[in-house]
Parts: structure tokens; C-alpha cells; sequence
């Protein structure tokens, strides 16, 4: 259920609410909008929860969440979320470009590509430490080092540091070099790791699962959110179809479909929903265009000698080309990059 306080609700009629709401067998998400206050109250509803809840003080109105996920909609909080990480601001208006290697390899390489999109304009750093591999024998990541190597490069550059987590044991020592925790596409569903990143302090980059649907990916989003944590970007990087001219499908409709359904904003990353280079820019493009709250890019120094993603990922001057383009786009479409 939607408890939607009254405008000039005071802050002890809040919180009797929210004890309410608790005292009811019921979790209160208190949602602080610009005008009024409202609480979600998740949980197996009865109909005297409501009448309850509709005798406090302050209260304006009850109504029942419609959508499976609760939390997450746009039901609950009709004013996008806004996600900011150090320099990242991801939504309101704002289109923010993370960018960097599939893997951290090197300090020469991730410092080399830090200072490269700092330059061209990003403000998010992505590079992966921990590397999910579909063979055992593919490079894995660099680990802690890697982790190392990452906040040394954020040191030098103020970039926000987006890693991914693959495991709940990892949490605590990406928290001491991270920004923003990744959730891959395999690990979509790792419920354990939902919940578990649901009670960092870290905002999460929710990434869809190849062969997730909207609501998959919503629920999904909708663990971490339950567990405490409001801070959620959810990612499109394309689905897995019938088509082999790309490693993936990039469905760039999921955008504006999402953007009606949840508060939640949503990033692209078409370097994974293309699999091709050349591909890359225009799709980021139009990832803009669809009103995408961020672009996420793979950039490689020398992408021939990359240990992963080398065919996908844009080389410095590419990525400075595609930057150039993306503001125009942002600019027509009345966004800012």
C-alpha cells in the first residue's frame, strides 16, 4: 500500500505513521518527495491495514501498489531518482558517461585510459577487478590489486569508481575502494547478492540479465531496495535473440518503457549490447536520444591487445569522437552531458 501523508504533515505524525506501518507486520519505505511525504508499506496487506492506517493523523490518502514491485514504482515516487557517486550524477536531466576497460590489466593502462575520458568528459570510471568468465581459463581480474589500481586512478582524476561485485563475501572490500557496486547480468538473480548489496552504503548499477524481462529486472532492483538501499541505477545492455550480426540484441524501447515505469534511472551500455566497435557510437547515440540517464562505454588504450572485450571497446580517440557526438544529441534532445 501508498500511505500518502498530507502536505505540511508534521514529522511526528511521519514517524507515528511509519511505527504504524511496522507495528502492522508491515516494512515502511518513507519516500520524501518535494511537496509531501509518502510510505510504502510492503508486506501481505489485509483490509484493516488500510482503515488503520487511514485513521492516523496526517494521513491523505491509502491506496494499493498496483505493480509487482513495489518500491520501485512509479506508483510509490513519482520524481526520478537521482543517483550521485563523487563526480557521477546519474539522471535529472543529467547524462552521465562512465567509461574504461572491460579489465584493469595494468597501472599504465587504467591510469593512460582515467585520464583519457576524464578529458573527453566523463565522470565515471568503470573497470573490472573481479571478471566473470564464461571459460575458467580466460583471465579472471586482478583482484585486490586491481581494486588498488582503481582507486589510485580515481585519486588522480576525481572519477567515480564503478566495479563490479560477484560475490557477498567481496562486499566489504570493494566498499574500501569503489564508488558505485556493479551487479552483472549473470548475477541478475543472485538474490543473496541483491540483498546483501541492498544494505551497502554504495549506490548499485543493477545490470539486466540477457534473457531478463522488464519485470525480472524491476523485481530484481526491487531486493536491493527492500534491503535499504534507494540509491539503484538499473542498466540495458541487450538481450540475448535469435540474431548474430551483434553479441547482443540492444533494445533501446526498454528506456522510455522504464523511465514510465519506475523512478529508477536507467543507464546504456552498448559497448556489451552490440559487441562491435563500430557500432558503439551511434548506438550511444541513440541511447541518448531514447533518454537514457547515462551511457556506459568500454575504452582500452590499445583494444587489439586487451585481455577482454578488445573488439567492443573504443580506443581514446574514438571515445572523444563519440563524446562529441553524444552532446549533440543531449543538446537536441534538451539533456546535458
Amino acid at each position: 500500500m501508498i500511505v500518502v501523508m498530507q502536505k505540511g504533515a508534521s514529522k511526528h505524525e511521519i514517524d507515528h505513521v511509519i511505527q504504524r506501518v511496522a507495528s502492522l507486520g508491515l516494512k515502511p519505505h518513507p519516500i520524501v518527495g518535494e511537496e509531501r511525504t509518502v510510505i510504502a508499506a510492503v508486506g501481505e496487506k489485509r483490509e484493516q491495514h488500510k482503515e488503520a492506517l487511514e485513521n492516523c493523523a496526517g494521513v491523505a490518502q491509502v491506496m494499493p501498489i498496483l505493480a509487482p514491485y513495489k518500491v520501485a514504482s512509479r506508483e510509490v515516487k513519482s520524481q526520478p531518482t537521482v543517483v550521485t557517486a563523487r563526480s557521477l550524477r546519474i539522471g535529472g536531466g543529467n547524462v552521465g558517461i562512465i567509461a574504461g576497460p572491460c579489465s584493469v590489466e595494468s597501472e599504465e593502462q587504467i591510469m593512460a585510459t582515467a585520464r583519457a575520458v576524464k578529458a573527453a568528459g566523463a565522470t565515471g570510471l568503470r573497470g573490472g577487478a573481479f571478471k566473470p568468465r564464461t571459460s575458467p581459463y580466460s583471465f579472471q581480474g586482478m583482484k585486490e590489486n586491481g581494486l588498488k589500481l582503481l582507486a589510485q586512478a580515481r585519486d588522480a582524476t576525481g572519477l567515480a569508481v564503478v566495479t563490479e561485485v560477484m560475490a557477498t563475501e567481496d562486499i566489504p572490500l570493494l566498499e574500501r575502494y569503489a564508488d558505485v557496486l556493479q551487479v552483472g547480468a549473470r548475477n541478475m538473480q543472485n538474490y543473496r547478492l541483491l540483498e546483501a548489496v541492498g544494505k551497502s552504503s554504495l549506490p548499485v548499477l543493477l545490470k539486466r540479465g540477457p534473457s531478463a524481462t522488464m519485470d525480472e529486472l524491476l523485481l530484481a532492483a526491487e531486493y536491493i531496495l527492500d534491503a535499504g538501499n534507494s540509491q539503484v541505477i538499473l542498466c540495458e545492455r541487450g538481450i540475448r535473440t535469435f540474431e548474430t550480426h551483434t553479441r547482443f540484441t540492444l533494445p533501446l524501447a526498454s528506456v522510455p518503457y522504464l523511465q514510465a515505469k519506475t523512478h529508477l534511472p536507467i543507464v546504456v551500455d552498448p559497448s556489451h549490447g552490440t559487441g562491435h566497435t563500430y557500432l558503439v557510437p551511434r548506438m550511444a547515440c541513440a541511447a541518448v536520444a531514447a533518454g537514457a540517464d547515462g551511457v556506459m562505454l568500454e575504452v582500452h588504450p590499445n583494444p587489439e591487445a586487451a585481455l577482454s572485450d578488445g573488439y567492443q571497446s573504443l580506443n581514446f580517440r574514438q571515445f572523444d569522437e563519440t563524446m562529441s557526438l553524444c552532446r549533440k544529441v543531449a543538446e537536441a534532445v534538451g539533456r546535458r552531458i
